[in-house]
């Protein structure tokens, strides 16, 4: 456990820099559209998967999605500007102003360029994108497009949109790396800020890719599960897994340097320790067969917090419920850990509960990975009762687990070969 500092010079690193914390977090999910509703989900096992509407999605053959629902975008935009923004970009508004009123934070008290908004998404606007192009086609023509068709599609408005609502002038950028973008965000932002660029940033994953191209694109490469059964839907580590669930949301939290925190006399959760970011190299869609890229992530996080790996209580896997990336992911922690302590940690992928939510779920999964800190609890991979033998690890099946925590890694790993893993420490109340 990292100790809550008694002085200052507590507030930084062995090498000067400031250590980061997370005082606030924001969550819209298939489960619940707060944070405490999402971990309450998580926790208990209840999942969010359904059946698709077919007439909303006429010629799908897919039959789940992981869906957001009773979410009211008016709830936190006036309609007109609502009506302006994407799904995406609602999803990343609603989580971002939660994480902000967690954090108790009051901005009139900082210089506007300290603090940064960094949003990952993997691909934006997909709904408008869809909308316009039929209108193009099948529609009118080309002079019915909208003028706002752009700035509705392109994946950077969620970060663009938070910082014009509470007026944040620091770095302000969309990370685009797949199914790791919310991942990579978070850990760009805790960057700039141990660097000195930022003293405080919004930062994770937004996503509301269910659509009818979207769909048919996953399913033709084979990496949905194509079940009609809701509770078959998401196995990860499972032997019968036979691919993801799509799922849309968005995962956000608030982030500061300690000594800012403090100084406020802000609530802590945990503090962002370490982040590694790497590239397998391999294969457009195929993680290394040998994890030793996603596994290299981690020992960077852990590398970067100072920890060594028996200091690991529970590990956020990315945990799919493809064939591939589960049996590849086991071989990641394996290299990551050795044998022997992989054998010992605690593992659950919590997309069991929540689908796949795409750039989104690096977002939410920290979110998740901070609150199993701060409530000493592992939550749990729902559905697992045929254990994959080439995935033999503790994956948590199905029941919750009390544990102290004293530090966690959550993992990401993106189409490409991009992965990305952030490691959060329990700090001394």
């Amino acid at each position: 456990m990292a100790s809550m500092p008694t002085n200052k010079n507590e507030c930084f690193d062995q090498q000067g820099r400031p250590r980061v914390v997370i005082t606030g977090m924001g969550a819209v999910t298939p489960v619940g559209n707060t944070v405490d509703s999402f971990w309450d989900a998580v926790v208990n096992g209840r999942h969010g998967i359904g059946l698709i509407d077919s007439e909303a999605y006429p010629g799908t053959r897919v039959r789940l999605a992981a869906q957001v629902k009773d979410f009211d975008p008016g709830n936190f935009l006036d309609r007109k500007e609502a009506r302006r923004m994407d799904r995406y970009c609602h999803f990343a508004v609603a989580a971002a102003q939660e994480a902000i009123e967690m954090s108790k934070i009051d901005f009139s008290t900082m210089d506007p360029f300290d603090t940064g908004v960094i949003i990952g998404s993997g691909v934006g606007g997909l709904s408008t994108l869809q909308d316009q192009f039929e209108e193009l086609l099948v529609g009118r023509g080309p002079d019915r497009i909208s003028p706002l068709f752009i700035p509705m599609m392109i994946s950077n408005l969620a970060a663009g949109h938070v910082s014009m609502i509470h007026h944040l002038k620091g770095a302000n950028y969309c990370v685009t790396t797949a199914c790791a973008s919310g991942t990579h965000a978070i850990g760009e932002a805790f960057h700039k800020i141990k660097l000195g660029y930022l003293k405080a940033a919004v930062a994770g994953g937004a996503e509301a890719p269910i659509t009818r191209i979207a769909l048919a694109g996953f399913t033709n490469m084979k990496a949905l599960n194509m079940t009609d059964d809701p509770n078959m839907g998401s196995l990860p580590f499972d032997a019968r897994r036979g691919g993801f669930v799509m799922g849309e949301g968005a995962g956000i939290v608030f982030m500061e340097t300690m000594e800012h925190a403090l100084e406020r006399g802000a609530h802590i959760y945990a503090e962002v320790s370490g982040y590694g970011a790497t590239a397998d190299a391999y294969h457009i869609t195929s993680p290394d067969p040998e994890g030793k890229g996603a596994g290299m992530a981690m020992k960077l996080a852990m590398r970067e917090g100072g920890i060594s790996a028996d200091e690991v209580d529970y590990i956020n896997a990315h945990g799919t419920g493809t064939p591939l990336n589960d049996k590849y992911e086991t071989l990641a922690v394996k290299f990551a850990m050795g044998e022997e302590l992989a054998r010992t940690v605690s593992i659950s992928s919590t997309k069991s509960v929540t689908g796949h939510l795409l750039g989104a779920a690096g977002g939410v999964e920290a979110i998740a990975a901070i609150l199993a800190i701060r409530d000493g609890v592992v939550p749990p991979t729902i559905g697992l009762s045929e254990p994959d033998p080439e995935c033999d690890l503790n994956y948590t099946p199905n029941i919750a687990v009390k544990k102290n925590i004293r530090a966690a890694i959550s993992n990401s790993l993106g189409f490409g070969g991009q992965n990305g893993s952030l490691l959060f420490r329990k700090v001394g109340q």
